[in-house]
């Protein structure tokens, strides 16, 4: 994909936290919590009909100082949608957000969801966001897969300017609250911080 972010060129031993599909109550604010107690920033791709029905939420992660990005307001697959039906969809993202009167930042980010994007939406929104990919996905919203696994490999790929994805979302809850506090531990431990995106 041309121009999307998905590593961070960097010396630091730092890596770049994020998560996908919130804002939804319990999960979201649990991953809020785990981030307060260490004191780090992440970045949230939030899908705009969950803005809508939890905006207190929104308004907490931007207030804690994590960095937001549009992720569409129904977390539509580019691959499967007609391009002005795409794009009509992550406008609307952009009003319900302008709704809340939050600084979100000068610098947009857009995720498209699973990583579907056509080469004609991804050039037409080249200049108005940064499209950020990523490095690993975690898999944590798969119930199929092994979590102590999938957090080992996690660990393993991780290097200087990593883009992780986890998801704040209730299908991926049980991984996340198994894998996000060790995988933060334990990168900790090989000396590594962690970063915002945007």
């Amino acid at each position: 994909m041309p121009d999307a972010l998905c590593h961070v060129e960097t010396t630091q031993k730092e890596i770049f936290l994020t998560f996908d599909d919130g804002p939804v109550p319990i999960v979201t604010e649990w991953v809020l919590d785990i981030l307060a107690e260490n004191n780090i920033k992440a970045t949230f791709f939030s899908v705009g009909d969950n803005v809508r029905k939890n905006p207190e939420i929104f308004k907490r992660i931007v207030n804690e100082g994590h960095s937001v990005g549009n992720h569409t307001y129904h977390h539509l697959k580019g691959w499967k949608t007609h391009n002005e039906a795409y794009y009509l969809n992550i406008w609307k993202w952009e009003k319900e957000v302008a709704n809340l009167d939050v600084n979100i930042g000068n610098k947009p980010l857009f995720r498209p969801p699973y990583g579907q994007i056509s080469f004609p939406q991804a050039k037409f929104l080249q200049g108005k966001f940064k499209i950020v990919m990523w490095s690993i996905v975690t898999g944590d919203f798969d119930k199929s897969l092994n979590k102590e696994a999938c957090l080992k490999k996690s660990v393993k790929m991780s290097e200087p300017g990593t883009v992780i994805v986890f998801h704040d979302s209730t299908k991926a809850e049980k991984n996340l609250r198994y894998m996000l506090p060790l995988y933060i531990k334990q990168m900790k431990e090989l000396d590594y911080t962690f970063s915002r995106l945007g």
